[in-house]
């Protein structure tokens, strides 16, 4: 995209900086990029390049874990029929399907079972229909997995059915909680567990972790758990920091070494070969996890969790490669049909907005199309769709605008929303959309700051080309895994001139060669082709990139991943 951006600089206090240089003996940007990261001294840093596994905490310190633990082994003793329950999207499945995998060591067959709510029938959370379904077929205990915080009234129903829950979420607490056995939830003000930042597949394998102390196994019950763990970890967007750190970190080792039997066969599935890098969770994995919830059931994605023979997984795998696909389809006609409503309805005078709507939209995909959006719109965006008798929708926000606030100022034209500060839903009647659109539309362009409306791109630290070695880009790569919190350092190099070499690659890319004080270096830049001007000006540009490798003929050298690209401001 020719997107405007604007770069920052990250904040490092400079004398941070230099105790670090002295103590570590590293490269100067790399110890500005730790600082920035909240490291400062050397053990911080060892633990940050040298995961343990025995930096997982105590699973025994959150809040009502000892109550959960003792309610499960009353279950196995008493041979009570229990239910796993979760969410359809990636936190929740991996969740069911992890529990799942550990519960089935002590529980028979027939006395364990896993149900997730249908995405469009049911929606999120904890539904009234998978409670009667409990109780209809005799299930005396529910595990809610990545939900259940708010359900307050459906599980005190359950409760009057006869039914217990324990409750495993990472969603903030509502003024009252539900009358569960057990509330795991380090969000809860009162628990004193030191980590708050696990996503709910996270929350569940903690439980694992109690049940296999408690009941004395081998720790391999939850260490084969590791690399769907990490798979939520890095689909939740959830800070790779502490604990998540350590799960993603051992996760993708276990994705790489001896992957558990779903991952491989997704991996298979959608030609991923190589290192398995957290991206390949995210971008890869992650979203054909995902397209069955979102095109058709997501119960399939349990089954392939749980599967025990090649076989079986692979035929779950191709069917979610073929949701996927379709998913991709979806979402990329409606984009389309999206941006030509917007370049037809906008008048000269742009909006700082998007609310757009089509009733035959497909509502799996509404939030996806919105993210899309905003890359062509930098704005907060809402796309609407028919579902039943009202209109249903998701929005995406962007760093200034908290969208859930928004729309409770809109609340009175709406008939539910929920969410958080850049991912929300909401339902209302169809007679409300253009009344919502406009009045959405004002309080956006009242509260949001203009220069919110030019993304903004953060540089860790400038560097000198020359300084760009493989032992430099090594280090990075230690640095790993990338993700909120711990993004993937951007660089900026000044200065730089053409060598004569750079090109446009299928009218879309920008390839390039420049030169810093006689040191050269290539470069990538996607969908930049126009950019080709400022390189071909004669004059000396800059450039904020990520670095990266580019194999040749099994030969390795560095490249810069451009991320952006400007005339240089001062002469040097």
């Amino acid at each position: 995209m020719g997107m405007e951006k604007r770069w920052k600089m990250r904040e490092s206090d400079p004398a941070v900086v230099d105790a670090l240089r002295t103590n570590l003996n590293i490269h100067p940007a790399v110890c500005t990029m730790l600082v920035e990261r909240g490291i400062s001294g050397f053990d911080e840093a060892k633990t940050f390049f040298r995961p343990t596994l025995d930096m997982l905490h105590d699973p025994f310190l959150m809040k009502d874990m000892q109550k959960a633990v003792e309610r499960i082994d009353a279950a196995r003793k008493n041979h009570e029929r229990v239910l796993i329950y979760g969410d359809y999207d990636v936190d929740g499945t991996t969740a069911v399907g992890c529990m799942h995998r550990f519960l089935a060591h002590v529980f028979p067959t027939d006395k364990l079972d896993f149900y997730i709510p249908h995405r469009y029938r049911e929606g999120y959370g904890v539904s009234k229909q998978g409670i009667d379904y409990a109780a209809s077929e005799g299930f005396t205990l529910m595990i809610a997995l990545d939900c259940g915080i708010k359900s307050v009234e459906l599980i005190g129903y359950a409760k009057s059915l006869g039914i217990d829950f324990i409750v495993c979420d990472h969603h903030l607490p509502g003024s009252s909680l539900p009358p569960a056995v057990a509330i795991l939830n380090p969000k809860q003000s009162d628990c004193n567990y030191p980590y708050k930042e696990l996503c709910g597949c996270g929350v569940g394998l903690k439980l694992v972790m109690a049940l296999t102390q408690y009941w004395d196994f081998p720790t391999s019950h939850y260490l084969e758990l590791l690399d769907l763990a990490a798979t939520a970890v890095a689909a939740d967007i959830v800070p790779i920091t502490g604990e998540n750190r350590v799960i993603a970190y051992f996760g993708l080792e276990k994705a790489n070494t001896n992957p558990s039997l779903a991952l491989k066969v997704i991996m298979d599935v959608s030609g991923v070969s190589g290192k398995i890098l957290i991206h390949h969770l995210v971008f890869m994995v992650a979203p054909r996890v995902n397209a069955a919830g979102r095109m058709d059931d997501a119960r399939k994605v349990i089954e392939l969790f749980t599967a025990a023979d090649e076989s079986t997984a692979k035929a779950i795998a191709l069917q979610l490669q073929a949701d996927n696909t379709e998913r991709k389809e979806a979402d990329q006609s409606i984009t389309q049909e999206a941006l030509d409503l917007i370049r037809q309805t906008e008048p000269d005078q742009p909006r700082r907005s998007t609310v757009v709507y089509q009733p035959h939209w497909h509502k799996g995909v509404v939030g996806i199309v919105a993210s899309r959006l905003i890359d062509h719109y930098y704005r907060p965006t809402i796309v609407l769709t028919k579902s039943g008798d009202l209109v249903a929708g998701s929005a995406r926000s962007i760093p200034g605008f908290n969208i859930h606030d928004g729309l409770e100022q809109c609340s009175d034209l709406l008939l539910g929303f929920g969410g958080h500060y850049f991912a929300a839903g909401m339902t209302m009647n169809p007679d409300n959309v253009e009344a919502f659109a406009r009045r959405f539309n004002e309080i956006v362009t009242a509260t949001v700051p203009e220069d919110a409306f030019i993304p903004e791109l953060l540089l860790d630290a400038e560097v000198r080309l020359r300084d760009l070695t493989m032992k430099f880009y090594d280090i990075l790569t230690q640095m790993e895994p990338f993700g909120p919190e711990n993004p993937q350092p951007v660089f900026v190099a000044r200065g730089l001139r053409d060598l004569g070499h750079s090109k446009v690659v299928k009218d879309l890319h920008l390839r390039l060669v420049a030169q810093q004080n006689g040191h050269p270096m290539q470069g990538i830049g996607f969908n930049m082709a126009e950019k080709i001007m400022i390189v071909r000006s004669g004059f000396p540009f800059d450039v904020a990139f990520h670095l990266d490798v580019n194999e040749w003929l099994g030969k390795k050298t560095l490249q810069m991943r451009i991320l952006d690209l400007k005339p240089s401001t001062h002469s040097h």
